[in-house]
């Protein structure tokens, strides 16, 4: 604190006060000025400090928000994913019965291709089961590892071996390759395959129809411990949702306490230096004050100094009040800046400065609430592009049709505004920090236009006589704008908790 006093020339015995002189008198008003000028030059700081104090609040603000819509879409997916999961445990719960149908036929299909396997593997070819083939065609198909019926499967045509000659008779073995015998011909090879589909046949006749009851038994077992998992991670869904939720709500909280943790210690230090400018605003006052006093105890002090004591004691600019910004409640909102003005001649004292200045007490406002993280659908791109189109390209004008100039102003124009319009509600609402669904009565407007700009299309169409359905079409349309328009007054009126009007 910067002191300045005047001085007292008195006698200690009672004597008659000596009056000073013109130069103490000029000294000391000096030393009064050049200390209001410095405090001045310091509350000059004043403005800029709490201009930053509100750019502060409101960054801690959009923190605050930006950590609730994070928080509201850790949420919105919790709630999908157990949505998801319980609806894919009680697909496969409903699909056990079809699953295990399919594993006994399965099962019974495998059963049966080794029986079968088994049998043909058990019927060797001998010379007196197939007509033709003789003991040295059997020796031959045996070097060539044909000697029962599994040991081939089909016959075929083909070029021969050596390249030379025509077409030869070839046997494809069961493990791929295909071999060719000298002596089996169409002849021969006819009745090799009648043999092989004869002993397939009593074969497939042989093999089991059913299942065994232990086979069954093993299958079923399979599936019942396979519902008993199914079922206990579907009673398992709502607590592992319900630990993700607390652990968002705990990582929430942690978040929220940091940001008030910083939150307070800025508020802090900006209630300190808000104190030292009252501080110094209280000194200014004082010093005026004085400066006052020795005005009028010792009058003009000369020309010079006469300006610099008017500067000294004009009021300092009362501050405007700055917005407040939606901070939380344990933030203190800033202390209104002190209104100086000129003094009186001896109410130079602290608790008159004091009583002059008034404080206004902080507003709690209430902590945002979480974002649900729903946004606007995607959907309404395709009214948004076509009444884009239909503003470049207008209504009645395609083909060899010639719309009047009026229809083709007005159809562009009245296209233009449902784009802008559409626009300014479906983008904000499909941003991530303001998320939300369009509003109530957007729907019927936005199809009452298109019905208006069709009709109007249909009027301005001479070739095709629709002018009654386009009379049908134009009081649908302006029943559907009439109806979207109540919708959103509606809303609008919840919202405000007021009344207005519905184009208000």
């Amino acid at each position: 604190m910067i002191d300045s006093t005047t001085s007292h020339h008195s006698h200690r015995d009672g004597h008659a006060t000596a009056a000073p002189a013109p130069a103490d008198v000029r000294a000391d008003r000096r030393r009064l000025i050049e200390a209001i000028r410095a405090l001045r030059r310091l509350l000059d700081k004043r403005r800029p400090f709490e201009l930053t104090d509100r750019r502060r609040l409101n960054h801690e603000a959009r923190k605050r928000s930006r950590a609730e819509a994070t928080h509201g879409k850790s949420l919105h997916r919790i709630a999908e994913r157990q949505t998801r999961q319980e609806r894919s445990l009680a697909r496969r719960l409903n699909g056990l019965d079809g699953r295990r149908d399919h594993q006994e036929r399965q099962a019974l299909a495998v059963l049966r291709r080794e029986s079968v396997e088994r049998t043909l593997r058990g019927s060797r070819l001998t010379a007196s089961d197939v007509n033709g083939i003789g003991s040295g065609l059997v020796r031959a198909l045996a070097a060539q590892g044909i000697t029962t019926a599994a040991d081939f499967t089909r016959v075929s045509w083909g070029r021969a071996p050596n390249g030379k000659g025509g077409e030869v008779l070839y046997i494809h073995r069961a493990q791929g390759r295909k071999v060719h015998i000298n002596g089996i011909g169409e002849h021969r090879g006819r009745p090799l395959m009648e043999w092989r589909r004869a002993a397939l046949a009593r074969a497939e006749a042989r093999a089991p129809r059913e299942l065994p009851p232990d086979e069954r038994h093993r299958i079923a077992e399979i599936i019942e411990a396979e519902r008993t998992r199914l079922q206990g991670e579907l009673a398992q869904a709502p607590g592992t949702a319900e630990a993700a939720r607390a652990e968002a709500v705990q990582l929430h909280t942690e978040v929220l306490g940091r940001l008030t943790a910083v939150e307070r210690e800025a508020a802090r230090r900006a209630a300190e230096r808000r104190a030292e400018f009252d501080t110094m605003a209280e000194q200014l006052l004082t010093l005026q004050a004085e400066l006052t006093a020795h005005m009028d105890r010792h009058g003009d002090a000369g020309r010079r100094i006469r300006r610099a004591q008017t500067r000294a004691l004009r009021p300092l600019p009362e501050n405007a009040p700055v917005p407040a910004a939606p901070i939380p409640a344990v933030i203190p909102a800033p202390r209104t800046p002190l209104t100086l003005t000129k003094t009186e001649a001896g109410a130079g004292t602290k608790d008159q400065a004091q009583a002059r200045t008034k404080a206004e007490a902080p507003t709690p406002v209430a902590a945002p609430t979480p974002s649900p993280g729903t946004r606007a659908s995607l959907g309404w791109l395709l009214p948004i592009l076509y009444f884009g189109f239909t503003t470049l390209v207008g209504v009645g004008e395609l083909g060899d049709n010639t719309a009047p100039l009026g229809l083709m102003i007005c159809s562009r124009l009245f296209a233009f505004a449902a784009t802008a319009e559409l626009l300014r509600l479906w983008v904000p609402r499909r941003n991530w920090r303001t998320p939300g669904p369009m509003p109530s009565g957007t729907g019927p407007q936005a199809f009452g236009v298109f019905l208006a700009l069709t009709a109007a299309g249909m009027f301005a169409d001479e070739k095709s006589d629709v002018f009654l359905i386009a009379c049908v079409t134009s009081v649908l349309a302006a029943a559907l704008l009439v109806t979207g328009a109540r919708l959103r007054w509606k809303e609008r009126e919840g919202a405000a908790g007021g009344t207005t009007t519905p184009f208000g």
